[in-house]
């Protein structure tokens, strides 16, 4: 064991840290030494979505210490930023293992430093909390979840005033406010309960009010009455509020997955609770099948992502992926703002750098602005902020199976998005159609595109040495073509440059991130990037072609599947 390593074990075994924390690290020493390794040899870190990790003992683990020292330090923070201000805070939990008893410690160190908690009584969506800080207006706010993660993890996220993620400077501030605390005494764990004020359903209910200024049709359109829909929580918070949510906006044929329906930090009926993996869905596929449902609604546990499926048109049922579901929703926006004379001049939308350029297209046709953030709802939520008051957002997306509806809310929301996409479903059922039919007609109109995300996995320290060594391969030798395209452009998010054949190098605003992107001739996209919240690094490819009808589908579609394998093969994956 390396001394780097047997001197942080003793620090926690001679310091003033509880004996079951000491007993499973004397566990960990004597059975098991490469997890050992791992839990201590590095701290958890902020990502795209905040702290994120297994549960365990040690400084790389998800506990009672590592929480304690996030809300320590996130105190400590406010306090320099809004001196002699009394202080709030939201705190929200989902069903995952552990999730209430981390929620309860993040509350009791935020009394104990005299800020007032405003903790929600039960598990809540992820969205519900960033709209509960605006709601409140609290000063910052805290959801104990690892969204769509395995069982084994946790997670922290953190979010400022506004009801959005944190973003710099406030990140990188709220970490060395962090790494300041070098003993756990500096961490005030006994709280007071004078200061706790449990909420639930009051927000529930201005949270379900709100959803009625985000819909264009009538509750009582009639395809929303007869629309069968097939519901699954995944064993999450959704179950909290999507049934209401359904219910309130006109859609009275709902049918819940029963056995997915109780909140379990297990996930019993799961490998994976990920709206993005059809294995995920095979339960509400069957009931679907079976009941003859229009379509199949699926929240990972936290509700901040929403899954897809549709029937085609001979009837099966279709999985539709987050870039699909992005540009249906996105289409039927702008198409019913423009219909009803709700869209204003100063219009604008927000997709990632690795969500569909499909998403331009129809942005361009309705002459409404589309800007280009990195991953992570804080940058979708950052832009708002920026444009306040100068331009009007309308919806931001990403391909991760992510929307954000209007800007009550400043994070992605698995509820508003289901809410929406059932109106589209009603809609398409009112002219004899799915959501398939629609996405084609989009294809049609403004062309095909194929997306494929591809995720290597890397767990540990060596793991994360790997993915660092393929960033910095792509850097050193970029490659010149994919499938016989020339690259034309390649852009490096953490250099911030862009270079183009025959141009020179270019400074892009962005902020920095490890990110490198290659754009070829046809206008074939592929990108690269380590994830923020997983220990994985994901390949994301996009290619496209005309499509002249219906009946050219299946022809065009196999020609851009052997276009992105071919480029798969190319890059090892």
């Amino acid at each position: 064991m390396e001394a780097f390593i047997e001197d942080r074990v003793n620090q926690w075994l001679s310091g003033n840290y509880d004996n079951e924390t000491k007993s499973k690290i004397l566990e960990l020493k004597e059975k098991d030494k490469d997890l050992l390794f791992d839990s201590f040899y590095t701290d958890l870190t902020f990502g795209t979505g905040g702290m994120r990790g297994k549960m365990g003992v040690g400084p790389n683990r998800m506990n009672k210490y590592t929480i304690g020292a996030a809300t320590q330090g996130l105190s400590n923070y406010l306090k320099k930023v809004f001196p002699n201000k009394s202080l709030s805070a939201a705190i929200a939990y989902d069903s995952r293992i552990n999730s209430n008893l981390f929620a309860q410690i993040t509350a009791n160190i935020f009394t104990a430093n005299g800020i007032k908690v405003f903790l929600f009584e039960n598990l809540r969506p992820t969205p519900e909390l960033s709209f509960a800080i605006r709601e409140l207006k609290c000063d910052t706010g805290v959801v104990i979840t690892a969204s769509h993660n395995p069982k084994e993890y946790n997670g922290y996220k953190v979010y400022w005033n506004d009801g959005s993620q944190i973003v710099s400077p406030h990140d990188q501030k709220i970490i060395e406010e962090i790494q300041a605390i070098k003993a756990v005494e500096q961490i005030h764990f006994n709280g007071n309960e004078q200061l706790v004020n449990r909420v639930g359903s009051e927000i529930d209910e201005a949270y379900w009010n709100m959803l009625d200024n985000l819909v264009y049709l009538p509750n009582d359109f009639p395809s929303k009455k007869n629309l069968k829909v097939v519901y699954t929580p995944i064993h999450g918070a959704g179950i909290m509020l999507m049934g209401e949510a359904l219910k309130r906006q006109g859609f009275e044929n709902v049918l819940l997955v029963e056995e997915q329906s109780k909140p379990n930090g297990n996930f019993p009926t799961v490998n994976y609770p990920n709206p993005e993996e059809k294995e995920a869905l095979t339960l509400a596929l069957k009931k679907a099948t079976d009941a003859n449902a229009d379509i199949v609604l699926a929240n990972d546990p936290d509700a901040d992502r929403v899954g897809v499926a549709a029937r085609d048109s001979q009837g099966e049922l279709h999985l539709i992926n987050g870039n699909e579901m992005v540009s249906l929703v996105f289409h039927y926006i702008l198409s019913q703002r423009r219909k009803q004379n709700k869209g204003t001049s100063n219009d604008f939308i927000v997709k990632t750098i690795v969500t569909t350029d499909l998403i331009n297209r129809i942005a361009d046709h309705f002459n409404v602005n589309c800007y280009d953030t990195l991953t992570g709802f804080k940058h979708i939520a950052n832009l708002i902020r920026e444009k306040e008051g100068v331009e009007n957002y309308v919806v931001g997306g990403e391909e991760s199976y992510g929307l954000l509806i209007g800007d009550k809310i400043r994070d992605k929301d698995g509820i508003s998005a289901a809410v929406l996409i059932s109106e589209m479903a009603a809609q398409a059922k009112s002219e004899g159609k799915t959501l398939v039919d629609k996405l084609m007609d989009i294809y049609i109109q403004f062309g095909f595109y194929m997306e494929k995300t591809t995720s290597i996995y890397r767990e540990g320290k060596k793991g994360a040495e790997e993915i660092a060594e393929i960033m910095e391969k792509f850097r050193k030798a970029s490659p010149n073509s994919f499938n016989g395209e020339k690259v034309i452009t390649q852009i490096d998010y953490l250099n911030l440059e862009k270079k183009s054949i025959g141009s020179e190098i270019e400074k892009i605003s962005f902020p920095k991130s490890n990110v490198l992107q290659f754009i070829t001739d046809k206008n074939t996209k592929v990108s690269i990037r380590p994830s923020g919240t997983e220990p994985k690094i994901k390949y994301y490819i996009s290619a496209n072609d005309s499509l002249d009808s219906k009946d050219k589908f299946q022809e065009t579609k196999k020609s851009l599947e052997q276009k992105i394998t071919a480029i798969t093969e190319k890059l090892g994956i």
